[in-house]
């Protein structure tokens, strides 16, 4: 029998807080909680609480792809430091108080130091991916650290992750553009749950190439209210389709590097 010992709602132990840096000596207690206690939310969603050591000055991304040790030191993920064995997750977004949104926020860009995060395991969740198919349940590293793959056949001396699922290898969604503006409003067809995220790269009718989203607005509730993106729109459009890739909603199931391909 297993009893919860960690108990919080989205707003309790927030799984978006990065602390630190933790500067020894300075009176700041930390960790604040025990390496390896588990929070929970909704949609099945788990985190795990691990210790992150940055040797330089580093931008953590949603859906960026760690692994950890089983004394839960966590470092990204690539093929060439892949433990086959080790568990593995992602980052689900960050955000500092007092800031209270109802959905995943955005990136953070942290000096060298020793931090404390929250590593999603379980539920649907972002993932950067260089390329997704529909369906496949085993994904792979890539030699980008923090970033996977799903492609449709294995690629040859990457690390297979078990236990992930990609409903779609894109996201479609439907948005105003007005031109010489980077805001997509009257958003159409997606949530906040499922994505888009930050990072993802998008295109569509008005929007230049090379663009990516930026930032993401939210109500309370957790409805996505706009998009802001890298560059302005070109074009004034009603009911645009918008077609974002590379950071994608994955379905995590305590995925772990299962063998070399």
């Amino acid at each position: 029998m297993s009893v919860a010992t960690l108990q919080s709602d989205r707003l309790g132990a927030n799984p978006f807080v990065v602390e630190g840096p933790i500067v020894s000596g300075s009176g700041i207690p930390s960790p604040n909680f025990s390496l390896g206690a588990v929070a929970g939310g909704d949609r099945e969603s788990e985190w795990v609480y691990c210790q992150l050591v940055l040797a330089s000055q580093t931008t953590l991304q949603p859906g960026q792809w760690f692994q950890w040790t089983r004394d839960y030191v966590a470092s990204l993920l690539t093929t060439a430091a892949a433990v086959v064995g080790q568990r593995c997750g992602v980052f689900s977004g960050a955000a500092q108080p007092p800031t209270l949104t109802g959905g995943p926020v955005g990136a953070i860009t942290l000096a060298p130091g020793t931090y404390y995060v929250w590593l999603q395991r379980n539920g649907q969740a972002p993932s950067q991916v260089a390329t997704a198919t529909a369906a496949l349940v085993v994904a792979e590293t890539t030699t980008t650290p923090g970033q996977a793959s799903a492609p449709g056949s294995a690629t040859a001396t990457t690390k297979a992750i078990a236990n992930v699922n990609f409903a779609a290898a894109n996201q479609t969604f439907t948005a105003t553009t007005v031109n010489g503006s980077n805001l997509l409003t009257s958003l159409s067809g997606l949530n906040a749950g499922s994505g888009p995220f930050i990072g993802a790269a998008v295109s569509g009718t008005g929007i230049a190439g090379g663009t990516t989203i930026s930032g993401i607005t939210y109500s309370p509730s957790g409805i996505v209210q706009s998009i802001t993106l890298s560059a302005n729109a070109t074009a004034n459009g009603t009911g645009i389709t918008i077609t974002a890739t590379g950071v994608l909603e994955a379905t995590l199931m305590r995925p772990f590097l299962s063998k070399v391909n």
